[in-house]
């Protein structure tokens, strides 16, 4: 393989064949149609158009994994599996990202004759992290700004998501400050409705990060919500939290695309916190849409610096496993060491999946995000913090969490009450 071509993996299931349906991708996505064209002569097939390198067969299935009802396929009894590797030249594509989305996969995906296609990887060649500025902070940069090294930086989420004005809010941040947590973010959710301004949240709780930070020589990292559509009024809110001397932003990345993500990491002085909200309708159907490791990389390229992800035992539908091939896809560099983003573990975690996290990914270079974990804690939410670094000391010494508990109040209210019986060793 050429330095300068692009490899996209695509697995394809289809009745018929898959080196037909491979080389179709091959055609419809660069140079041709469901025609001969006049002008598609050899000279130009050969400096433009996409190429087929590999095939390699996977087991057939009697199921389609569209389901029998989707057009053209009710009848069959045999679909054919297979991946395929394409290569698009670069003077086709470029290194623009929308130009790679729309070319190398958008339209793929309306070729008829599938019953099934997905996105399974994704090489690019170096120019492309030379036109893509990467994470400004990442790995490195987050745990410089919260002040941890050697183990996970611990954060939270300010809960109910929706309902607390700014001095409700502002009190919880108090409790959580005192408590040293590392981390602290706007839900999702939260970006500026009637009764919870910006501007007004940003005056309500920057006050007491910054008194906190006076008090005890550690900044506190307050991730607020600044998405928006317009991206003039996200940089507004940028600047809006930047002025108070805050350090980071919520960004919601699906609901403001790429462009406004390139606009933004280009004038940032804030650590860009990614919220995935909406992946899940491009990759929850196992037979359509993209793997982690392949869409991701178009935001990594973009610039954020922390990526959130799901969790070991997540509250959502996805399974442990993919959990950990989308960690250690982040953990993996793109072109350099320091373009790696931070990964963040979440959804419906608490200290109880500390030692299980740590036996699967054996690293501390995390973001570990409790939200009902830490804020629904019996004792509070500075409880529930300290339950957390009580579970996380425990699985990197590698010590039963349970025994660990004997002597640790808060963790041991944590087991009793997130747990149950079954826990207790996890």
């Amino acid at each position: 393989m050429t330095d300068d071509r692009i490899v996209l993996t695509y697995r394809i299931e289809t009745p018929g064949s898959v080196e037909k349906l491979a080389t179709k991708i091959a055609s419809d996505q660069s140079t041709g149609t469901f025609v001969p064209l006049p002008g598609e002569t050899p000279e130009l097939k050969a400096r433009v158009a996409a190429q087929v390198l590999a095939i390699r067969h996977l087991e057939p299935t009697g199921e389609p994994a569209f389901g029998s009802s989707h057009p053209g396929l009710s009848g069959h009894t045999r679909f054919n599996r297979g991946e395929a590797d394409i290569a698009f030249p670069m003077a086709a594509v470029g290194t623009d990202l929308a130009a790679l989305m729309t070319i190398a996969i958008g339209g793929a995906f309306s070729i008829a004759g599938f019953s099934g296609i997905r996105i399974v990887g994704l090489k690019l060649p170096a120019a492309f992290g030379e036109a893509w500025p990467g994470p400004q902070f990442g790995i490195e940069g987050s745990k410089r700004l919260t002040g941890v090294s050697g183990r996970p930086i611990i954060g939270t989420i300010v809960k109910p998501a929706l309902g607390l004005r700014p001095a409700e809010s502002a009190e919880m941040v108090r409790e959580l400050v005192d408590a040293s947590v590392d981390f602290i973010k706007d839900d999702e959710k939260l970006m500026s409705p009637s009764y919870s301004p910006l501007a007004e949240r940003v005056k309500a709780i920057m006050p007491v990060i910054l008194d906190g930070e006076q008090r005890t020589g550690k900044k506190v990292m307050y991730a607020f919500g600044i998405t928006a559509t317009d991206p003039d009024e996200m940089m507004r809110n940028h600047d809006l939290v930047v002025a108070a001397g805050g350090n980071a932003a919520v960004i919601n990345i699906n609901s403001i695309g790429m462009g406004a993500m390139a606009f933004l990491r280009r004038r940032s002085q804030l650590a860009l916190h990614a919220h995935r909200n909406g992946w899940d309708i491009l990759t929850r159907h196992g037979s359509l849409g993209f793997d982690f490791s392949v869409w991701s990389k178009f935001w990594r390229l973009l610039g954020v610096d922390q990526f959130q992800i799901n969790g070991i035992a997540s509250k959502y539908w996805e399974p442990d496993e993919s959990f950990l091939r989308s960690y250690h896809s982040l953990r993996e560099p793109l072109f350099r060491e320091d373009d790696r983003p931070l990964p963040v573990i979440g959804s419906g975690q608490w200290g109880g999946q500390a030692p299980a996290t740590f036996a699967a990914v054996r690293s501390t270079d995390l973001l570990y995000l409790c939200g009902g974990g830490v804020v629904s804690h019996p004792m509070g939410p500075g409880a529930g913090v300290r339950a957390v670094q009580q579970a996380w000391e425990a699985a990197v010494a590698g010590i039963d969490l349970a025994a660990h508990a004997r002597t640790h109040p808060e963790l041991a209210a944590s087991i009793e009450a997130f747990g149950g019986e079954g826990a207790k060793g996890a």
